[in-house]
């Protein structure tokens, strides 16, 4: 069985990481100048590398033939190979999600008490931190004031704000951020040349853009477009309509036409198209989500106003430079106040549609109250 390319990928040095350097700084110079907290807390969104980093820094502080000053694993030793096999028995992996329990935590207070079985440090990573619960957090408190020397935990969290300030305050905390969207295509072009993929960039970047910020995501989405293409037996370079053809997302130019029936005020055509693409066998969630993300960038551009956004601009990625120019025209035929009005009632829409009996309703009100005068 071959490895998913998140796992088959992982960065396996700091120098590897990307759109994390603050956090690589401050972990790096710890290393190398001896000065390792026992405690740390990654918090940030999900695939922001925080599971990795912790796996870097047990690799590390563990590594047999890492250099006085330097804190780079060499990758070679017994202690990194076991690591980055997977069977390291003094790195310990907990998913709080299931062992949330404070009989769980017990059992972690009890097994610390005892040696590193083969490595300097035993190190303690904790998933989803934030889902222990309150009464085992508590038990967990002293051992992180006062743990044994030879342990180091980290704990990571995509919520921060569930966590108790006891615990907060016991533990280095490092913020991860959201990857930029150049940051993610960065990362996917490296994935594809390993690969021997032929991608067009703008695939790539319509990879990214529907990854959600996570690197996690926008590996999976390659790699679900890598075997995709190769099933179907496709020869020469994977393009953008490939990726829109597997993802299912909604062309640009069926959201624009629609926006040109919502500045012209015609409802009954609007509503006659929604309908229309629907019978085709379009989802009409996700053409909710194209109107919004389109009505944003419009927005956007329109705000911009005197200051011409190019198509390198992260803020309208995925647009052709006619895409760009259909889009700066429509803006300029709404004022500010009206297309805020506009966005502001699709999201509501789309809000309301999850629960509508008829689906499409929600986004037929919102063309109506948009269109006809007096709804306003």
């Amino acid at each position: 069985m071959s490895l998913v390319l998140y796992r088959k990928y992982r960065p396996q040095s700091f120098s590897e990481i990307v759109g994390q350097e603050h956090i690589v700084q401050t972990l790096t110079n710890a290393i190398a100048s001896g000065m390792v907290s026992h405690a740390y807390i990654f918090a940030g969104p999900r695939g922001s590398g925080k599971t990795t980093l912790a796996r870097l820094l047990a690799k590390a502080v563990n590594c047999q033939n890492r250099g006085k000053n330097d804190a780079e694993p060499c990758n070679k030793c017994a202690s990194c190979l076991e690591i980055m096999e997977g069977r390291s028995i003094d790195l310990i992996e907990i998913d709080a999600a299931s062992n949330r329990g404070i009989d769980d935590i017990r059992a972690l207070k009890d097994g610390i008490k005892f040696a590193p079985t083969k490595e300097k440090y035993k190190v303690y990573i904790i998933d989803e931190s934030h889902q222990i619960t309150k009464e085992a957090a508590n038990a967990l408190l002293k051992t992180l004031e006062e743990p044994p020397s030879h342990a180091i935990f980290v704990l990571a969290t995509t919520e921060i704000h569930k966590m108790i300030p006891t615990i907060i305050s016991r533990c280095q905390r490092f913020d991860f951020k959201k990857l930029t969207l150049i940051e993610i295509v960065k990362r996917l072009k490296i994935v594809a040349e390993k690969e021997k993929a032929k991608i067009d960039e703008s695939a790539i970047e319509l990879i990214a853009l529907n990854s959600g910020g996570s690197f996690r995501d926008a590996e999976s989405l390659l790699d679900q477009v890598l075997t995709f293409t190769g099933v179907s037996g496709k020869k020469g370079e994977i393009g953008v309509e490939d990726i829109k053809d597997l993802l299912g997302l909604i062309e640009i130019g069926l959201v624009s036409k629609f926006c040109d029936f919502l500045i012209e005020k015609k409802a009954k055509e609007a509503i006659e198209f929604l309908n229309d693409i629907m019978d085709r066998g379009m989802d009409v969630q996700e053409f909710a989500k194209a109107i919004i993300s389109y009505l944003r960038q419009a927005f956007i551009v329109k705000v911009a106003a005197d200051d011409a956004i190019s198509i390198d601009n992260p803020l309208v990625a995925g647009l052709t430079k006619e895409e760009l120019e259909k889009m700066t025209k429509q803006a300029k035929s709404f004022d500010e106040k009206e297309l805020s009005r506009c966005l502001n009632l699709f999201l509501e829409a789309e809000n309301k549609m999850r629960f509508s009996p008829i689906q499409q309703l929600p986004l037929e009100l919102a063309i109506i109250e948009h269109c006809v005068p007096g709804e306003k």
